[in-house]
């Protein structure tokens, strides 16, 4: 079996789709969307706010550190309030006054929530559960592809990357050479 083949097999057992080097990921440009970005700092405390007031958001995802499930730049999600959380939910939530992260929780004990991006090797960020700003509840790619985030297949799959942990180098490294 040829390593092309191996990566295909690999990135569908991941749910990520296999795409040449030379398709970009940046469709807007090419639709003559203009793309305006707000800094974190100005944009997320807004988010917070209106989240906290029992609307829902869609947010752009900036940052790498939820490859493979998200990308910079390219996907998005939908925040809403929160009633419960669970292991496994990706939230945003400020971990530090002005700083927020939109990461997956991987430990809850009490009122402390430990949390982790998909494509981060080591190290954990933690927080409280007053300092989660809401829940993702869909992914919505840039083709207009929404993936609700109770989705059994997206979810399996959370779980089965989770696993995957002393592998990821080698899988984000397979991952970055299809996109």
């Amino acid at each position: 079996m040829s390593l092309k083949a191996i990566i295909k097999r690999v990135a569908y057992a991941l749910g990520t789709p296999f795409r040449r080097a030379q398709q970009r990921k940046y469709a807007d440009a090419d639709r003559g969307i203009a793309r305006v970005e707000l800094p974190n700092d100005k944009l997320l405390p807004l988010v917070r706010k209106y989240v906290a007031g029992g609307e829902k958001a869609i947010i752009s995802v900036k940052g790498y550190s939820m490859r493979p499930f998200l990308e910079h730049l390219r996907d998005k999600v939908e925040l809403a309030p929160w009633k419960e959380l669970h292991v496994g939910d990706a939230i945003l939530a400020e971990i530090a006054h002005g700083h927020f992260v939109l990461h997956r929780i991987i430990d809850i004990d009490g009122q402390r929530i430990t949390l982790m991006g998909d494509g981060n090797l080591r190290g954990t960020e933690h927080c409280t559960q007053s300092d989660v700003c809401g829940i993702v509840t869909r992914y919505i790619r840039p083709n207009g592809h929404v993936i609700e985030a109770s989705d059994p297949r997206l979810c399996r799959r959370i779980r089965l990357w989770k696993r995957l942990l002393p592998i990821r180098r080698i899988l984000l490294f397979i991952y970055k050479q299809t996109i």
